[in-house]
């Protein structure tokens, strides 16, 4: 895929996210709060539990989302037939130009490699361009939720998120 920023047209790979990638995912600084995080979500797709894609622009990831292969929870994912979409984002330069779009598909053609026939993604109430995007690409919501989550930041402190959300499935293959 190509994509254009500031009046240059680069040649943008989705593909799955390497060891080296892990601290260019920090956006020079902007998610080094995440570190711990990306790394264990980098050891959970070693054993097949994950998969980590990124946008690649010049060596470098402009984009994310990551795949939850199997949960407790199986409203997300039950290693089976439903997978979870999250943490999809796209560095500022790079949005509006399709990249959080192939993301998404590119994710959606993973999970379908694997066999299974629905992805699931969530969507911050307080962030209606996201569910947007998300419908027009097929999702519907099915469900909400209170969105609470924890991550431990680089330096050990743990940190509680509330960020309600809706959540919204696909179909990706007929039973």
């Amino acid at each position: 895929m190509m994509v254009r920023v500031e009046d240059r047209i680069l040649k943008c790979t989705i593909r799955l996210a390497t060891e080296a990638d892990l601290p260019k995912l920090e956006w020079d600084g902007q998610y080094r709060h995440f570190r711990d995080l990306f790394h264990r979500t980098f050891e959970e797709q070693r054993v097949g539990r994950r998969l980590m894609l990124v946008a690649d622009v010049d060596g470098y990831p402009v984009g994310q989302v990551f795949v939850q292969l199997t949960s407790s929870d199986h409203v997300f994912a039950d290693g089976r037939q439903r997978g979870y979409l999250y943490s999809l984002r796209v560095k500022e330069p790079f949005q509006r130009q399709g990249l959080g779009t192939r993301l998404i598909q590119a994710a959606e053609a993973a999970l379908r490699q694997r066999g299974y026939s629905w992805a699931v993604i969530a969507a911050a109430k307080e962030n209606p361009g996201a569910r947007r995007l998300y419908e027009r690409l097929g999702y519907r919501v099915f469900t909400e939720d209170p969105g609470h989550w924890q991550y431990t930041d680089a330096e050990g402190a743990v940190h509680t998120v509330v960020e309600p959300c809706w959540v919204l499935e696909k179909r990706l293959s007929q039973e």
